[in-house]
């Protein structure tokens, strides 16, 4: 059962450390592209899966030598969850930032202004969606480590 542990904590560190680095990139390079979204949804609902298979194999009898283990297992459920809190509030947090009371009021601004102000939301929501992913990518590999 160690083994299917371990499998399992590779395949969700990979796939978090994938798009984490991948949106980093995106991030850095500010172009906070569609595309990379299916990527990180896919890498969340693989460490959701996750922990519902290290359910199964507490519940099969496994037991790892160390209880950290089931911490680093369930932690990227809650990491995701205030990530997304996050990301939500990221559009009021921009907008407050540039002193724009609210969507509508960003409606009134130029059109160049309007896609500047777009641009900064959607780049802190993929900084922030990517850096939760390194998290979860970290927490899966030592999730590995403990297996």
């Amino acid at each position: 059962m160690s083994s299917i542990a371990q499998t399992g904590a590779l395949i969700v560190g990979f796939l978090n450390l994938a798009a984490g680095l991948s949106g980093g990139l995106l991030w850095w390079r500010v172009d906070p592209r569609r595309g990379w979204w299916p990527l990180l949804r896919g890498a969340q609902i693989a460490a959701a899966a996750y922990a519902l298979l290290a359910g199964g194999l507490l519940v099969a009898g496994f037991r790892p030598p160390n209880g950290l283990y089931w911490l680093y297992v369930l932690l990227p459920v809650p990491v995701a969850f205030v990530a997304e809190q996050l990301r939500i509030v990221s559009a009021q947090t921009v907008l407050d930032a540039r002193g724009i009371e609210d969507a509508a009021a960003l409606g009134d601004l130029p059109g160049d202004r309007q896609r500047s102000v777009v641009t900064a939301i959607l780049r802190r929501e993929l900084g922030v969606m990517a850096l939760a992913a390194v998290v979860v990518a970290f927490l899966a590999l030592r999730a590995y480590v403990e297996a």
